[in-house]
């Protein structure tokens, strides 16, 4: 018996099977876990065992991974539908696959050939589907995380749809948060959410690239100032914040930057992450920052979202058409970057 962890498997007890072919475990757990109960290492089937449950499973030793009887384990008998289901479209697809090389020297072949791809994605649709349904029909089931992350090779997952992992990780995190596997799901969901993101704010700036997201933030004196009021300028936005030490370093070098480019048409569009007011002002003041400085006092969260804004601190640079040109650029990178639209 293994412990089926997120990356390997771990043996956790063993015994000898009787002569009349039977054999027991028995062992606790604190929330369901997938376990991998073997005969030897390429004769196994997969458990997804809970906390009470009396497991019996009847199998013939020679086929036992693909031919086994599991009962008193609802879990366990999810997982076997889902190996099995997956395992015949893989029978599906390679029956296919070799009818493509066999008969490639047919007169009709290229007719043949079109018929059997589409057959190929006709059957992979079908898997993707029923997979995809699995998770949305059992949310609070471990068995969804083994639905999640079945492939249909060693680089293609069957589930690519953010939305099911993230159906699948919210549910599961709030009944098996201290599970190896929810939490690997559930980190793992996060970082595709964030790639998803930054694919989002990529797309926006090709798409759009005469113009950029508009910010409308009051000043540190209750006046409104939109980003697009600065158009026929070159702007760079800066994200910071009053209690952030590097922030406040970076400023010292703005300071600089400003100066030198201010009359060439450079304007600097600082926009603050703070909630405390008293703070944000005593550092514009500290700090001698000259140019605008806006912010809600709330997080400017509408900001940060709009720019895909993952640290302080953060800029951007607008050419004088409003095209985003330059990102997180800082030192000689930015003092360079600024010279070139100078010019």
């Amino acid at each position: 018996m293994d412990e089926l962890k997120v990356a390997s498997s771990v043996p956790i007890d063993s015994v000898k099977i009787n002569k009349d072919g039977s054999f027991e475990f028995k062992g606790k757990i604190a929330y369901p876990n997938f376990f991998l109960l073997r005969l030897n290492e390429k004769n196994f089937v997969t458990l997804l065992v809970d906390t009470a449950e009396n497991i019996t499973i009847h199998g013939d030793a020679a086929n036992f991974s693909r031919d086994y009887i599991v009962e008193g384990s609802p879990g366990s008998l999810l997982v076997q539908e889902l190996n099995n289901h997956l395992t015949k479209t893989k029978h599906k697809l390679d029956s296919i696959r070799s009818r493509i090389i066999v008969f490639r020297t047919n007169d009709d072949y290229k007719l043949q050939k079109i018929r059997w791809e589409q057959e190929l994605e006709d059957i992979k649709k079908n898997q993707i589907e029923y997979s995809t349904s699995f998770v949305h029909k059992h949310p609070f089931s471990m068995s969804s995380v083994l639905a999640l992350y079945q492939k249909f090779d060693d680089s293609n997952y069957v589930v690519q749809d953010l939305q099911s992992l993230k159906v699948a990780a919210s549910a599961l995190n709030t009944v098996f948060p201290k599970s190896e596997h929810v939490k690997a799901l559930y980190a793992n969901t996060l970082r595709l959410m964030d790639e998803e993101k930054n694919k989002r704010v990529n797309e926006f700036i090709s798409k759009n690239s005469t113009n950029s997201p508009d910010i409308i933030l009051p000043n540190h004196n209750g006046r409104e100032i939109a980003l697009s009021s600065l158009r026929g300028k070159i702007v760079l936005i800066q994200f910071w914040s009053a209690k952030d030490r590097i922030s406040r370093i970076q400023n010292h070098a703005l300071i600089e930057l400003y100066s030198k480019y201010k009359s060439k048409g450079l304007e600097i569009y600082q926009v603050s992450i703070d909630t405390d007011r008293s703070f944000w002002l005593n550092a514009i003041e500290q700090d001698g920052l000259s140019w605008i400085n806006v912010g809600d006092m709330m997080g400017s969260n509408s900001a940060l979202h709009m720019y895909n804004v993952q640290e302080i601190p953060s800029n951007y640079i607008l050419d004088r058409e409003g095209i985003i040109v330059g990102k997180d650029l800082k030192g000689p990178s930015l003092d360079q970057a600024v010279a070139r639209l100078t010019k």
